[in-house]
């Protein structure tokens, strides 16, 4: 009972990142993790370097066999799978990763996506299941176009160059 509300605590007041650590997860350096929905085999999760994984990201580790071992009377039927993240990723704000998935390096994971097959290196992949539906290199092209460089500049003066501009400075879809 004790282990429970030490691990209760933990993922109240740890920061993800440091809540993904206790739990066993493997971090590679400058991630920034914004999620702490993490399976119980979190040690089955490896993340490279230079992630960013979005909040309310969803891993599993397991499959769904609670109902199959209870109609077959198969007491100690589990599977698992790892997970591993590859370097310089982006996974967005919902998408789940299930068990057994590999994400290549240099990859983004649109938001909401639900991972059911390994993303192969420098792609954008959507949906559900996810797809692949562009390619890095050709996303960074198309971009540059609308690079509006406010990296490091304060909300409020963030927010006087963008209300300042035109809308031919902004993705339109």
């Amino acid at each position: 009972m004790l282990k429970n509300i030490i691990k209760k605590y933990k993922k109240k007041f740890y920061s993800p990142e440091k809540y993904a650590k206790f739990l066993g997860v493997k971090i590679g350096d400058n991630c920034l993790i914004s999620t702490k929905r993490f399976p119980t085999e979190a040690y089955l999760i490896e993340i490279g370097d230079y992630c960013r994984i979005a909040n309310n990201v969803a891993f599993y580790t397991h499959g769904g066999l609670w109902s199959v071992r209870k109609k077959y009377n198969k007491k100690n039927l589990e599977n698992f799978g790892k997970i591993k993240i590859g370097n310089y990723t982006y996974i967005g704000d919902d998408a789940k990763i299930m068990p057994g998935i590999t994400i290549g390096n240099n990859v983004i994971v649109g938001a909401g996506s639900i991972v059911t097959k390994s993303i192969p290196d420098n792609v954008i992949c959507a949906g559900n299941p996810a797809k692949i539906v562009g390619n890095i290199d050709d996303f960074v092209n198309k971009i540059e176009n609308f690079n509006i460089p406010i990296h490091g500049k304060s909300a409020k003066e963030k927010k006087k160059i963008l209300l300042a501009l035109a809308d031919n400075y902004f993705i339109r879809k």
